[in-house]
Protein backbone atom coordinates (compact mmCIF):
# COMPACT_ATOMS: atom_id res chain seq x y z
CA UNK A 1 0.00 0.00 0.00
CA UNK A 2 1.83 3.26 -0.84
CA UNK A 3 1.75 6.55 1.42
CA UNK A 4 -1.08 8.56 -0.29
CA UNK A 5 -3.86 5.22 0.35
CA UNK A 6 -2.82 4.94 3.89
CA UNK A 7 -3.59 8.96 4.62
CA UNK A 8 -7.32 8.44 2.29
CA UNK A 9 -8.47 4.91 4.32
CA UNK A 10 -11.19 5.51 6.19
CA UNK A 11 -11.02 6.64 10.35
CA UNK A 12 -9.47 3.27 12.18
CA UNK A 13 -10.58 3.00 15.77
CA UNK A 14 -8.61 0.44 17.20
CA UNK A 15 -5.05 0.94 18.43
CA UNK A 16 -3.47 -1.94 16.66
CA UNK A 17 -4.74 -0.49 13.49
CA UNK A 18 -4.03 3.12 14.39
CA UNK A 19 -0.66 1.92 15.07
CA UNK A 20 -0.08 0.47 11.84
CA UNK A 21 -0.98 3.16 10.50
CA UNK A 22 1.14 5.36 11.70
CA UNK A 23 4.34 2.55 11.42
CA UNK A 24 3.36 2.57 7.67
CA UNK A 25 4.23 6.33 7.41
CA UNK A 26 7.04 6.55 9.90
CA UNK A 27 9.09 3.81 8.39
CA UNK A 28 10.65 5.34 5.61
CA UNK A 29 11.25 8.64 7.93
CA UNK A 30 12.58 6.80 10.40
CA UNK A 31 15.08 4.84 8.24
CA UNK A 32 16.20 8.46 6.78
CA UNK A 33 16.52 8.63 10.95
CA UNK A 34 18.77 5.60 11.15
CA UNK A 35 20.69 7.07 8.63
CA UNK A 36 21.05 10.95 9.85
CA UNK A 37 21.68 9.75 13.48
CA UNK A 38 24.45 7.42 12.00
CA UNK A 39 26.58 10.81 10.32
CA UNK A 40 25.93 12.45 13.39
CA UNK A 41 27.32 10.32 15.57
CA UNK A 42 30.89 9.71 13.21
CA UNK A 43 31.08 14.10 12.72
CA UNK A 44 31.73 14.80 16.11
CA UNK A 45 34.52 11.95 15.75
CA UNK A 46 35.41 13.28 12.84
CA UNK A 47 36.40 16.19 14.91
CA UNK A 48 37.86 14.82 17.53
CA UNK A 49 40.42 14.04 15.75
CA UNK A 50 41.14 17.27 14.83
CA UNK A 51 42.08 17.97 18.06
CA UNK A 52 40.47 19.29 21.37
CA UNK A 53 40.27 22.90 20.13
CA UNK A 54 38.86 22.07 16.38
CA UNK A 55 36.11 19.72 18.72
CA UNK A 56 34.99 22.72 20.66
CA UNK A 57 34.76 24.76 17.61
CA UNK A 58 32.80 22.09 16.24
CA UNK A 59 30.36 22.39 19.48
CA UNK A 60 30.24 26.00 19.60
CA UNK A 61 28.93 25.77 16.37
CA UNK A 62 26.63 22.73 16.66
CA UNK A 63 23.72 24.75 18.33
CA UNK A 64 23.25 27.14 15.42
CA UNK A 65 23.56 23.78 12.97
CA UNK A 66 20.64 21.71 14.37
CA UNK A 67 18.71 24.80 14.60
CA UNK A 68 18.97 24.64 11.20
CA UNK A 69 18.09 21.24 10.13
CA UNK A 70 15.37 21.81 12.81
CA UNK A 71 13.23 24.53 11.86
CA UNK A 72 13.90 23.12 8.11
CA UNK A 73 13.03 19.54 8.32
CA UNK A 74 10.42 20.05 11.99
CA UNK A 75 9.80 23.53 12.63
CA UNK A 76 9.20 25.48 9.13
CA UNK A 77 8.66 22.10 7.83
CA UNK A 78 6.01 20.75 10.19
CA UNK A 79 3.81 24.08 8.64
CA UNK A 80 4.55 23.22 5.46
CA UNK A 81 3.17 19.84 6.23
CA UNK A 82 0.29 20.46 8.29
CA UNK A 83 -0.84 23.10 5.69
CA UNK A 84 -0.94 20.59 3.17
CA UNK A 85 -2.32 18.19 4.54
CA UNK A 86 -5.18 20.24 5.90
CA UNK A 87 -5.56 21.17 2.25
CA UNK A 88 -5.70 18.15 0.91
CA UNK A 89 -8.21 16.64 3.92
CA UNK A 90 -10.42 19.48 2.94
CA UNK A 91 -9.97 18.25 -0.86
CA UNK A 92 -8.72 21.41 -2.60
CA UNK A 93 -5.10 19.83 -4.34
CA UNK A 94 -4.97 23.39 -6.40
CA UNK A 95 -5.03 25.03 -2.85
CA UNK A 96 -1.94 22.62 -1.80
CA UNK A 97 0.03 23.32 -4.92
CA UNK A 98 -0.26 26.97 -3.92
CA UNK A 99 0.67 26.77 -0.85
CA UNK A 100 3.90 24.51 -1.93
CA UNK A 101 4.84 27.17 -4.22
CA UNK A 102 4.82 29.54 -1.11
CA UNK A 103 6.68 27.32 0.81
CA UNK A 104 9.64 27.67 -1.20
CA UNK A 105 9.72 31.46 -1.05
CA UNK A 106 10.20 30.98 2.95
CA UNK A 107 12.76 28.47 2.46
CA UNK A 108 14.85 30.89 0.53
CA UNK A 109 13.84 34.09 3.12
CA UNK A 110 14.87 31.46 5.91
CA UNK A 111 18.13 30.49 4.65
CA UNK A 112 19.28 34.38 4.20
CA UNK A 113 18.49 34.07 8.14
CA UNK A 114 21.42 31.67 8.57
CA UNK A 115 23.60 32.49 5.93
CA UNK A 116 24.46 36.24 6.70
CA UNK A 117 25.28 35.90 10.46
CA UNK A 118 26.86 32.66 10.41
CA UNK A 119 28.98 33.05 7.38
CA UNK A 120 29.86 36.63 6.69
CA UNK A 121 30.46 37.29 10.51
CA UNK A 122 30.82 33.87 12.03
CA UNK A 123 34.11 35.27 14.07
CA UNK A 124 32.15 38.03 15.75
CA UNK A 125 28.80 36.16 16.62
CA UNK A 126 30.46 32.44 17.98
CA UNK A 127 33.09 34.62 19.86
CA UNK A 128 30.01 36.10 21.69
CA UNK A 129 29.48 32.70 22.97
CA UNK A 130 32.48 30.55 23.41
CA UNK A 131 35.39 33.27 23.27
CA UNK A 132 37.82 34.08 20.39
CA UNK A 133 40.14 31.34 20.48
CA UNK A 134 37.11 28.76 20.10
CA UNK A 135 35.27 30.86 17.39
CA UNK A 136 38.50 31.11 15.57
CA UNK A 137 38.94 27.51 15.45
CA UNK A 138 35.25 27.50 14.16
CA UNK A 139 34.91 30.19 11.56
CA UNK A 140 35.80 28.61 8.69
CA UNK A 141 33.51 25.54 9.29
CA UNK A 142 30.69 27.55 9.59
CA UNK A 143 31.06 29.92 6.95
CA UNK A 144 31.30 26.91 4.66
CA UNK A 145 28.45 24.74 6.70
CA UNK A 146 25.86 28.24 6.34
CA UNK A 147 27.66 30.25 3.43
CA UNK A 148 27.21 27.08 1.12
CA UNK A 149 24.81 24.85 2.50
CA UNK A 150 21.69 26.72 4.25
CA UNK A 151 19.88 27.66 1.03
CA UNK A 152 20.14 23.78 -0.32
CA UNK A 153 19.27 23.07 3.26
CA UNK A 154 16.29 24.67 3.46
CA UNK A 155 15.21 24.04 -0.35
CA UNK A 156 15.28 20.37 0.60
CA UNK A 157 13.79 20.01 4.00
CA UNK A 158 10.64 21.79 2.20
CA UNK A 159 10.71 19.75 -0.72
CA UNK A 160 10.97 17.42 1.30
CA UNK A 161 7.78 18.39 3.60
CA UNK A 162 5.52 19.10 0.25
CA UNK A 163 5.97 15.33 -0.34
CA UNK A 164 4.97 14.03 3.39
CA UNK A 165 2.12 16.79 3.45
CA UNK A 166 1.15 14.48 0.00
CA UNK A 167 1.75 11.79 1.77
CA UNK A 168 4.87 10.30 0.15
CA UNK A 169 6.84 9.98 2.71
CA UNK A 170 8.66 7.44 1.31
CA UNK A 171 9.97 9.34 -1.90
CA UNK A 172 10.48 12.52 0.49
CA UNK A 173 12.77 9.62 2.91
CA UNK A 174 14.52 8.51 -0.34
CA UNK A 175 15.53 11.99 -1.34
CA UNK A 176 17.28 12.76 1.29
CA UNK A 177 18.66 9.44 3.17
CA UNK A 178 21.53 9.74 0.35
CA UNK A 179 22.97 13.06 1.14
CA UNK A 180 23.36 11.82 5.51
CA UNK A 181 25.06 8.67 3.41
CA UNK A 182 27.34 10.77 1.40
CA UNK A 183 28.26 12.94 3.71
CA UNK A 184 30.61 11.14 6.60
CA UNK A 185 32.48 9.63 4.05
CA UNK A 186 32.65 13.01 1.79
CA UNK A 187 33.44 14.84 5.00
CA UNK A 188 36.30 12.40 5.82
CA UNK A 189 37.77 12.96 2.51
CA UNK A 190 38.06 16.83 2.66
CA UNK A 191 39.17 17.15 6.18
CA UNK A 192 42.30 14.64 6.26
CA UNK A 193 42.93 13.42 2.66
CA UNK A 194 42.31 17.07 1.49
CA UNK A 195 44.00 19.13 4.69
CA UNK A 196 40.88 20.94 5.28
CA UNK A 197 40.30 20.28 8.87
CA UNK A 198 36.94 21.12 10.42
CA UNK A 199 36.05 23.21 7.71
CA UNK A 200 35.61 20.21 5.91
CA UNK A 201 32.95 19.42 7.15
CA UNK A 202 31.25 22.01 6.54
CA UNK A 203 31.70 21.66 3.03
CA UNK A 204 30.66 18.38 2.66
CA UNK A 205 27.72 19.18 3.86
CA UNK A 206 26.93 21.59 1.73
CA UNK A 207 27.69 19.42 -0.93
CA UNK A 208 25.63 16.42 -0.18
CA UNK A 209 22.82 19.11 0.93
CA UNK A 210 22.66 20.30 -3.15
CA UNK A 211 22.39 17.10 -4.33
CA UNK A 212 19.89 16.26 -2.23
CA UNK A 213 18.45 19.66 -3.20
CA UNK A 214 18.18 18.80 -6.82
CA UNK A 215 16.72 15.18 -6.43
CA UNK A 216 13.85 16.52 -4.13
CA UNK A 217 13.08 19.42 -6.80
CA UNK A 218 12.70 17.14 -10.04
CA UNK A 219 10.00 14.99 -7.35
CA UNK A 220 8.25 17.83 -6.17
CA UNK A 221 7.72 19.85 -9.55
CA UNK A 222 7.16 16.81 -11.81
CA UNK A 223 3.98 16.50 -9.60
CA UNK A 224 4.95 13.43 -7.66
CA UNK A 225 3.10 14.91 -4.14
CA UNK A 226 -0.23 14.93 -5.99
CA UNK A 227 -0.24 17.83 -7.52
CA UNK A 228 2.04 20.03 -9.76
CA UNK A 229 2.69 23.72 -7.95
CA UNK A 230 4.01 26.40 -10.31
CA UNK A 231 6.32 28.86 -9.48
CA UNK A 232 3.80 31.61 -11.33
CA UNK A 233 1.41 31.37 -8.55
CA UNK A 234 0.48 35.04 -7.26
CA UNK A 235 1.57 35.29 -4.02
CA UNK A 236 -1.17 35.72 -1.31
CA UNK A 237 -0.80 36.28 2.29
CA UNK A 238 -3.76 33.85 3.53
CA UNK A 239 -1.34 31.12 2.06
CA UNK A 240 1.34 32.19 3.76
CA UNK A 241 -0.35 32.64 7.10
CA UNK A 242 -1.84 29.02 6.87
CA UNK A 243 2.05 28.23 7.18
CA UNK A 244 3.39 30.88 9.01
CA UNK A 245 0.90 30.33 11.59
CA UNK A 246 2.40 27.08 12.79
CA UNK A 247 5.76 26.89 11.24
CA UNK A 248 6.65 30.03 12.40
CA UNK A 249 5.66 29.51 16.37
CA UNK A 250 7.69 26.18 15.44
CA UNK A 251 10.85 27.80 14.93
CA UNK A 252 10.26 30.23 17.60
CA UNK A 253 10.52 26.95 19.69
CA UNK A 254 13.02 25.34 17.97
CA UNK A 255 15.22 28.46 18.40
CA UNK A 256 14.36 28.79 22.38
CA UNK A 257 15.27 25.09 22.53
CA UNK A 258 18.40 25.50 20.99
CA UNK A 259 19.62 28.92 22.78
CA UNK A 260 18.90 26.56 25.99
CA UNK A 261 21.89 25.08 24.84
CA UNK A 262 23.72 28.20 23.49
CA UNK A 263 23.45 29.83 26.65
CA UNK A 264 24.15 26.89 28.60
CA UNK A 265 27.76 26.43 26.46
CA UNK A 266 28.36 30.24 27.07
CA UNK A 267 27.98 29.07 30.83
CA UNK A 268 30.76 26.40 30.69
CA UNK A 269 32.94 28.43 28.16
CA UNK A 270 34.28 30.02 31.39
CA UNK A 271 35.43 26.12 32.34
CA UNK A 272 37.71 25.77 29.21
CA UNK A 273 37.72 24.08 25.82
CA UNK A 274 37.64 20.83 27.18
CA UNK A 275 34.36 21.47 29.19
CA UNK A 276 32.60 23.12 25.92
CA UNK A 277 33.61 19.60 24.05
CA UNK A 278 32.38 17.65 26.60
CA UNK A 279 29.14 19.61 27.09
CA UNK A 280 29.04 18.92 23.41
CA UNK A 281 29.32 15.10 23.19
CA UNK A 282 26.21 15.36 25.38
CA UNK A 283 24.45 18.04 23.32
CA UNK A 284 24.91 16.06 20.16
CA UNK A 285 23.30 12.83 22.02
CA UNK A 286 20.35 14.64 23.40
CA UNK A 287 19.67 15.85 20.17
CA UNK A 288 19.98 12.42 18.76
CA UNK A 289 16.12 12.12 20.25
CA UNK A 290 15.17 15.00 17.64
CA UNK A 291 15.87 12.60 14.11
CA UNK A 292 14.54 9.18 16.43
CA UNK A 293 11.49 11.21 17.24
CA UNK A 294 10.84 12.71 14.08
CA UNK A 295 10.32 9.43 12.02
CA UNK A 296 7.11 8.84 14.51
CA UNK A 297 6.39 13.02 14.40
CA UNK A 298 6.50 13.34 10.91
CA UNK A 299 3.75 10.96 10.62
CA UNK A 300 1.96 12.47 13.67
CA UNK A 301 1.70 15.74 11.60
CA UNK A 302 0.30 14.40 8.31
CA UNK A 303 -2.17 12.06 10.45
CA UNK A 304 -3.44 14.75 12.82
CA UNK A 305 -3.48 17.18 10.38
CA UNK A 306 -5.93 15.01 8.09
CA UNK A 307 -7.95 14.13 11.42
CA UNK A 308 -8.35 17.70 12.22
CA UNK A 309 -9.17 18.81 8.52
CA UNK A 310 -11.78 16.70 8.88
CA UNK A 311 -13.17 17.56 11.90
CA UNK A 312 -12.13 14.07 14.28
CA UNK A 313 -10.65 16.06 17.06
CA UNK A 314 -10.73 13.05 19.26
CA UNK A 315 -9.70 10.57 17.07
CA UNK A 316 -6.53 12.93 16.38
CA UNK A 317 -5.89 13.25 20.35
CA UNK A 318 -5.79 9.13 19.81
CA UNK A 319 -3.15 9.52 16.87
CA UNK A 320 -0.76 11.46 19.23
CA UNK A 321 -0.59 9.10 22.01
CA UNK A 322 -0.13 6.27 20.11
CA UNK A 323 2.39 7.78 18.49
CA UNK A 324 3.94 9.34 22.17
CA UNK A 325 3.47 6.00 23.44
CA UNK A 326 6.15 4.84 19.97
CA UNK A 327 8.53 7.38 20.30
CA UNK A 328 9.04 7.04 24.41
CA UNK A 329 9.85 3.62 23.29
CA UNK A 330 12.00 4.13 20.83
CA UNK A 331 13.89 7.13 21.94
CA UNK A 332 14.18 5.26 26.13
CA UNK A 333 16.25 2.30 24.26
CA UNK A 334 19.27 4.84 23.12
CA UNK A 335 18.71 7.36 26.07
CA UNK A 336 19.10 4.79 28.96
CA UNK A 337 21.69 3.50 27.10
CA UNK A 338 23.80 6.34 27.28
CA UNK A 339 22.90 6.93 30.82
CA UNK A 340 24.37 3.41 31.92
CA UNK A 341 27.20 2.99 30.20
CA UNK A 342 28.13 6.95 29.70
CA UNK A 343 31.84 6.32 30.16
CA UNK A 344 32.09 3.96 26.83
CA UNK A 345 29.64 6.65 25.23
CA UNK A 346 32.39 9.39 25.66
CA UNK A 347 35.41 7.15 25.05
CA UNK A 348 33.08 6.23 21.43
CA UNK A 349 34.19 10.44 20.78
CA UNK A 350 37.66 11.58 22.20
CA UNK A 351 40.33 10.06 24.16
CA UNK A 352 41.01 13.38 25.51
CA UNK A 353 40.95 12.34 29.37
CA UNK A 354 39.66 15.74 30.34
CA UNK A 355 36.96 15.81 27.61
CA UNK A 356 35.75 12.29 28.46
CA UNK A 357 34.96 12.79 31.96
CA UNK A 358 33.06 15.70 31.62
CA UNK A 359 31.25 14.12 29.01
CA UNK A 360 30.94 10.99 31.05
CA UNK A 361 29.68 13.30 34.15
CA UNK A 362 27.06 15.06 31.64
CA UNK A 363 25.34 11.63 29.97
CA UNK A 364 24.89 9.86 33.50
CA UNK A 365 22.81 12.85 34.28
CA UNK A 366 21.18 13.96 30.65
CA UNK A 367 20.64 10.51 29.60
CA UNK A 368 17.67 9.77 31.78
CA UNK A 369 15.72 12.58 30.50
CA UNK A 370 16.42 11.86 27.18
CA UNK A 371 13.26 10.13 26.93
CA UNK A 372 11.40 12.55 28.03
CA UNK A 373 12.73 14.80 25.09
CA UNK A 374 11.60 11.96 22.63
CA UNK A 375 8.15 12.20 23.67
CA UNK A 376 7.87 15.76 23.78
CA UNK A 377 9.20 16.62 19.84
CA UNK A 378 6.75 13.64 18.94
CA UNK A 379 3.57 15.66 20.70
CA UNK A 380 4.69 19.09 19.65
CA UNK A 381 4.69 17.02 15.78
CA UNK A 382 1.30 16.66 16.53
CA UNK A 383 0.53 19.73 17.75
CA UNK A 384 1.71 21.03 14.14
CA UNK A 385 -0.72 18.70 12.49
CA UNK A 386 -3.44 20.01 15.48
CA UNK A 387 -2.58 23.82 14.87
CA UNK A 388 -2.33 24.09 18.88
CA UNK A 389 0.65 25.13 19.28
CA UNK A 390 0.25 27.01 23.12
CA UNK A 391 1.04 24.30 24.82
CA UNK A 392 4.51 23.42 22.55
CA UNK A 393 5.76 27.21 23.22
CA UNK A 394 5.19 26.70 27.40
CA UNK A 395 7.15 23.78 27.13
CA UNK A 396 10.36 24.94 25.24
CA UNK A 397 10.10 28.43 27.40
CA UNK A 398 10.70 26.10 30.75
CA UNK A 399 13.31 24.10 28.79
CA UNK A 400 15.76 27.30 28.97
CA UNK A 401 14.52 28.50 32.61
CA UNK A 402 15.33 25.39 33.99
CA UNK A 403 18.64 24.65 32.15
CA UNK A 404 19.52 28.07 32.29
CA UNK A 405 18.53 29.73 35.27
CA UNK A 406 18.68 26.15 37.79
CA UNK A 407 21.55 25.91 35.88
CA UNK A 408 23.32 29.63 37.81
CA UNK A 409 21.03 28.46 41.13
CA UNK A 410 22.59 24.99 41.36
CA UNK A 411 25.71 25.80 39.52
CA UNK A 412 26.80 28.69 40.93
CA UNK A 413 24.97 29.59 43.96
CA UNK A 414 24.48 25.70 45.42
CA UNK A 415 28.48 25.10 44.68
CA UNK A 416 27.18 22.17 42.47
CA UNK A 417 30.05 23.15 39.35
CA UNK A 418 29.17 21.54 36.05
CA UNK A 419 27.30 18.81 37.96
CA UNK A 420 24.92 21.06 38.97
CA UNK A 421 24.12 22.68 35.47
CA UNK A 422 24.29 19.31 33.92
CA UNK A 423 21.11 18.57 36.61
CA UNK A 424 19.41 21.36 35.41
CA UNK A 425 19.72 20.78 31.77
CA UNK A 426 18.19 17.19 32.56
CA UNK A 427 14.79 19.09 34.61
CA UNK A 428 14.52 21.69 31.54
CA UNK A 429 14.25 18.37 29.77
CA UNK A 430 11.81 16.20 32.02
CA UNK A 431 9.47 19.67 32.17
CA UNK A 432 9.47 20.02 28.21
CA UNK A 433 8.32 16.36 27.72
CA UNK A 434 5.47 16.60 30.63
CA UNK A 435 4.19 19.79 28.92
CA UNK A 436 3.41 18.66 25.90
CA UNK A 437 1.95 15.68 27.10
CA UNK A 438 -0.31 17.49 29.18
CA UNK A 439 -1.91 19.64 26.21
CA UNK A 440 -3.14 16.65 24.28
CA UNK A 441 -6.60 16.64 26.22
CA UNK A 442 -9.97 17.60 25.51
CA UNK A 443 -10.45 21.55 26.01
CA UNK A 444 -6.97 22.05 24.28
CA UNK A 445 -7.34 19.89 21.49
CA UNK A 446 -11.16 20.12 20.70
CA UNK A 447 -13.59 19.18 22.64
CA UNK A 448 -15.24 15.21 23.91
Amino acid sequence: MNDAAVLTAPPLVTTQERLRRILALAAPTTLLAAAQVAALLIEPWLAARQGTLALAGWALVLPFALLLGQMTAGAMGGGVVSAIARALGAGKPEEAAALATHALVIACAGAALFAIPLAIFPRSVLGLIGGIETAGAAAAYSAWLFGAGALPTWLTNTFASILRGGGRHALAARGVIGAWIVYPPLAWLLMEPCGMGLAGAGLAFAIAMTGAALLMAGAVMSGQAGFRPSLRTPLRWVLFHRILAVGLIACVMATIANLATILVTARIASHGAAAVAGYGISARMEFLMIPLAFGVGSALTALVGRAVGGGDWPEARRIAWTGGALAIAVTGVVGFAVALFPAATAAAFTQDPAVRAIATDALSIIGWAMPGFGIGMALYFAAMGAGRMAFPVAAALSRIALAVGGGWVLGDLMGFGLTGQFVAVALGITAYGALCAVAVRPGVWGTH
